[in-house]
């Protein structure tokens, strides 16, 4: 029988799916130059980014599947098979001997980390409803967001005594501990709710995003402002290794980052409920531009090596900034889906988030001695994803002329 569910153990729950998710990227990072050599690259090299590129691709690709396997074969079972996926790509990683075994097991982690990921809003879902499920939203999310700030420095701790092979298998560890917590947690779907598996739906979601242009142009500026993040994500670490040397601070400042990102987030419901979203998106997004140009203009003039804190700093606020546009933006691409808003919610966040990673691997492997790619791939992006939302706009803008006229 499950525990009675009070609010907080639905929240450390999901919040806990939610962190295994995003332990399979901030563990990584500070580990970059242990793992290099292991798997056969040359130090410096910038292919080991890809493993966080094919984990996200992985996770991407899963969200897609998710939700179709999660109302045919129940919660806590979808959530126990996810986690033994999780737990075989974190053992073959942890055993890889070169870069393609361990890309391998790299995407079948992410893979099955995204059913568990994807938990978050489908129980939620299932235990509540209007307002008192925003709030518990909210708690998970504040909750969740303490894992990117704290997960590097542990791994960062661990790796001071013993390897990154120590520290993957942390991984399985958690996701064991997270399969007897979805047994103790118990099913929040009623078996006659249950359904065949169906991809009608998420065929039709897919059909409907790309043919509608609100949801499309949004989907595509969120697109292309991850690809700028996921560089960050992908190539941080170098660029604090083999750029400025200070690959034993990463962990530390790449911690303390998330922390105006984590107020960020928050505060943008209050800025939101004032300015609306739209413009919450656009001013988002623009004040990215202006942050990446400069860094961009620092770069140049400075043989790709600008002084480490005013980069920083740009860099940062970038990320705060780029961080608010993925939730507006795709609550915003999901305004006309009507009855498929829920698969679309899915398909949307796979597309972006899968897009994401392709287009962050074409600049986080060409950067070595220089942040000049970094900063380049950020201004070049975060200008596609502004105009994406201008494009997005003037349509909704001439639609509602056209009905005025009708």
């Amino acid at each position: 029988m499950p525990f009675k569910r009070s609010q907080i153990n639905v929240v450390c729950f999901l919040a806990f799916l939610n962190g295994l998710a995003a332990f399979g990227i901030d563990s990584s990072l500070p580990a970059f130059d242990e793992i290099r050599p292991d798997i056969g690259l040359l130090e410096g090299s910038n292919q080991i980014s890809l493993i966080v590129t094919i984990y996200i691709i992985g996770v991407s690709i899963g969200q897609i599947i998710c939700g179709p396997f999660t109302d045919r074969f129940g919660r806590v079972p979808s959530i126990k098979f996810g986690l033994m996926l999780y737990m075989f790509g974190a053992l073959g990683s942890l055993l890889s001997q070169n870069l393609l075994t361990i890309l391998i097991f790299r995407f079948l982690w992410g893979l099955g980390s995204s059913i568990p990921a994807s938990m978050r809003t489908t129980i939620a879902r299932d235990l509540y409803s209007g307002d008192e499920m925003a709030k518990v939203m909210s708690k998970i999310m504040a909750v969740f967001l303490l894992g990117p700030i704290i997960t590097p420095l542990i791994s960062e701790g661990f790796l001071s005594f013993t390897s990154w092979r120590v520290v993957y298998s942390l991984g399985i560890i958690l996701a064991g501990i997270g399969i007897l917590w979805s047994i103790w947690f118990g099913e929040t779907l009623p078996s006659n709710k249950k359904r065949n598996l169906n991809w009608e739906m998420t065929t039709r979601a897919f059909k409907t995003i790309f043919s509608t242009r609100i949801t499309i142009g949004y989907v595509l500026a969120v697109t292309f402002g991850q690809g700028a993040f996921v560089i960050w994500l992908s190539s941080s670490q170098p660029i604090f290794d083999l750029v400025y040397g200070k690959a034993n601070q990463f962990a530390v400042i790449f911690s303390i980052l998330g922390i105006p990102m984590a107020i960020a987030f928050f505060a943008s419901n209050y800025f939101i409920s004032i300015f609306g979203a739209k413009r919450v998106a656009v001013f988002s997004v623009g004040i990215s531009v202006l942050s990446n140009t400069a860094s961009l203009l620092l770069a140049l003039t400075s043989n790709g090596t600008p002084n480490f804190w005013i980069w920083l700093i740009l860099v940062g606020s970038s990320n705060i900034f780029l961080s608010l546009l993925t939730p507006i933006g795709l609550s915003l691409a999901l305004e006309p889906m009507g009855d498929l808003a829920g698969t679309a919610s899915g398909v949307a966040g796979a597309i972006s988030l899968g897009g994401a990673g392709l287009l962050a691997a074409i600049f986080s492997t060409q950067i070595n001695y220089s942040v000049t790619p970094l900063a380049f791939g950020y201004l070049l992006y975060s200008i596609i994803s502004l105009l994406m939302i201008f494009y997005t706009e003037s349509g909704r803008k001439r639609i509602s002329e056209l009905n005025l006229v009708t």
